[in-house]
């Protein structure tokens, strides 16, 4: 039995240096689109589908970014703490994501994006029925700096 007992809850500005912080030590590059007020804007766009797990004490252990552009839903950072990995927590956010996505915004797919070289992270999406798509070509443009 699991001795840990989590919580899902939506995200709060106030947990954005947590989150940040858990990003970078999970490997995430943060990036201009990673600061808080960027954040901030991701999280009044979307309120309901941005989450955090936190253990008992409360402590931020997991978090995900949820966008919504009105046809698809967009996943995001998706990270937990290495101290708490393989325990079900991610498996827990991508569900409630999820579920959040086809209740609250009635959303037709959802994408995401992984670093190719990333294989944990591929498998883990794989085993929750996600499908690549090799065909595909990620571009972007850096509008600012």
């Amino acid at each position: 039995m699991n001795r840990f007992k989590f919580k899902l809850r939506t995200m709060k500005v106030a947990d954005f240096g947590h989150v940040r912080e858990l990003w970078k030590n999970s490997g995430i590059s943060l990036s201009l689109s990673d600061q808080p007020e960027e954040l901030a804007k991701m999280l009044e766009r979307n309120p309901d589908l941005c989450l955090v797990c936190c253990e008992t004490g409360g402590k931020i252990i997991g978090a995900v970014l949820g966008g919504f552009d009105g046809r698809r839903g967009w996943v995001h950072h998706l990270a937990v703490s290495s101290d708490f990995r393989h325990l079900g927590i991610g498996t827990m956010i991508m569900k409630e994501l999820q579920g959040r996505f086809e209740h609250l915004c009635t959303a037709v797919k959802l994408k995401l994006e992984v670093v190719s070289s990333n294989m944990e992270v591929i498998a883990f999406y794989k085993q929750l029925g996600w499908d690549e798509r090799p065909e595909l070509v990620t571009m972007t443009k850096t509008l600012r700096d």
